[in-house]
Parts: C-alpha cells; sequence; structure tokens
C-alpha cells in the first residue's frame, strides 16, 4: 500500500503524542521532499520535527515530473503539490490531506485522499485506540485544528461514539 502525507497530518498526529498510528494503520509512508523540509526545517524544534529524519517507517521522495509539479504549485503549496504530484506518479493507495484545496484537486483527479481525522476514525475502528473523543479535543486545543461543532459530531458518531 502506497500512502503519501502532507504536513497537516504528521505535525497533528505528533502533536498529540500519536504519531505512531501512521506505521500502524498503513505499515509505510511516503513523504515528499517539500513536506519533510516543511517539518524538519521550517519546523524545527516543533513536534514531529526531530522524529522525521530517524523514524524507519518513513520513505522521502522527491516528484520526478517537474512539469506537472509547476503546474500544482500554481494551485497548491509546495507540500501539497508535491503529495498530490507523488500520488499520480505512483498510483498512490491514499494521500493524507487536510488542505481543503488540495482535496479538491485530488478528487478532480480522482486520488483517494484522506485527512487527519479519518486516519483518527480509522484508529479507532483498528482497535489503535480505546476512544477518540479525548484525541479529538487535544487536537483542537493542542494543535489548533479547526473542527467545527457538526464535523465534531459526525467524527464521533463515525467513531461510534456520538449519541
Amino acid at each position: 500500500m502506497i500512502v503519501i502525507s502532507d504536513t497537516s497530518p504528521v505535525v497533528s498526529l505528533a502533536i498529540i503524542g500519536q504519531l505512531e498510528l501512521l506505521p500502524q494503520l498503513y505499515r509505510r509512508v511516503v513523504i515528499p521532499r517539500a513536506v519533510r523540509d516543511e517539518i524538519v526545517v521550517a519546523g524545527v524544534g516543533q513536534p514531529g520535527a526531530y522524529e522525521m529524519d530517524t523514524l524507519e517507517w518513513v520513505d522521502i521522495r522527491s516528484v520526478a515530473n517537474a512539469s506537472l509539479l509547476r503546474v500544482l504549485r500554481l494551485m497548491l503549496d509546495p507540500g501539497e503539490a508535491e503529495v498530490v504530484a507523488l500520488g499520480m506518479e505512483s498510483g498512490a493507495d491514499l494521500l493524507l490531506l487536510d488542505d481543503r484545496k488540495a482535496r479538491n484537486i485530488a478528487l478532480r483527479l480522482e486520488l483517494p485522499f484522506a485527512g487527519t481525522l479519518d486516519v483518527l476514525v480509522a484508529a479507532k475502528r483498528a482497535g489503535l485506540v480505546s476512544t477518540l473523543q479525548p484525541l479529538l479535543d487535544d487536537l483542537i486545543m493542542r494543535a489548533r485544528f479547526r473542527v467545527g461543532r457538526r464535523l465534531y459530531e459526525r467524527v464521533l458518531a463515525a467513531a461510534e461514539e456520538g449519541k
């Protein structure tokens, strides 16, 4: 399974101490070079920055198709553009994206995607976490992850923790 992640899922999960959910769910995760730089260089001292270069389950890859990357960078930030480009190049099974614009482009290109909240729901369904609500609350408070009330309730319902 080829899973390619953008910065937000990695950093958000690192902030709440749940980075290990990624290899538990997907075994290996591909990180584009721009995402690695966003996490390690721009995010020096932040959760996930040190770990990124030491994690055995992370594969750092560069995009081969420079023309495709140039077009995607007209619409997306560098990390998201590289995630989508690598997704197209590799025939990825899943892209981990939280950015709405990147998700819309992935949808148009028929690339499968999920976000940080989907990862947490999958972890709950797989029995890797016992309850989702404390993690979701932590994500909102500590990672400043924006989740509206309706989405919050839908995520808890998807994890069978709703009312």
